[in-house]
């Protein structure tokens, strides 16, 4: 069914809906996420891949948010989340009560492997950071990879959004 916008951000949910998606063992974490526009696309991206839960870590702003709501097209009624005030504390947290799950950051570092070289088996954290710092030291040093997508022209950066998109349906085709 091909909903136009005024009916996507229109869509209501409720806990009996919500329990009827089939959610995959995905969880996806902002680690100081600064820009509404992208908190909001997001949850889109969330609902999209139907991840689990979605983290919103530090000074990442939350829901109820005008910006965000635009964004998400009302998703944030759909997709799992909290805030958490720390990011460090919310990756210990999940792991430990989530047997196995692999942490990874998307980030340029020294420490990165080619995003396509990664092991996307599931229960999987995604971590993206913010805008300008990328994901903090401290999130970093706690994952269990470090992923990087491959740039080829003169800018240095893909949009968060972006990049977690790439990464997110990679992980889905390597769990079909």
């Amino acid at each position: 069914m091909k909903l136009n916008a005024y009916k996507l951000r229109r869509s209501s949910s409720s806990e009996k809906e919500k329990g009827k998606i089939k959610k995959n063992d995905i969880y996806i974490v902002l680690d100081n996420v600064l820009d509404t526009y992208n908190v909001g696309a997001i949850f889109r991206l969330a609902d999209a891949v139907a991840a689990k839960k979605l983290l919103l870590c530090g000074y990442t702003e939350t829901p109820p948010n005008s910006r965000i709501k635009k964004a998400s097209i009302n998703t944030t009624e759909w997709v799992d989340w909290e805030h958490v005030v720390d990011t460090k504390s919310a990756i210990l947290h999940l792991k430990s009560y989530i047997l196995n799950l692999k942490v990874i950051a998307i980030e340029q570092s020294s420490k990165s492997i080619p995003y396509t070289e990664a092991d996307y088996e599931f229960p999987i954290a995604l971590v993206v950071g913010n805008e300008t710092r990328g994901v903090s030291k401290e999130t970093l040093e706690i994952s269990d990879q470090i992923v990087e997508l491959p740039l080829f022209g003169v800018n240095v950066s893909l949009n968060v959004i972006v990049s977690l998109a790439i990464v997110l349906y990679k992980s889905l085709e390597r769990n079909k």
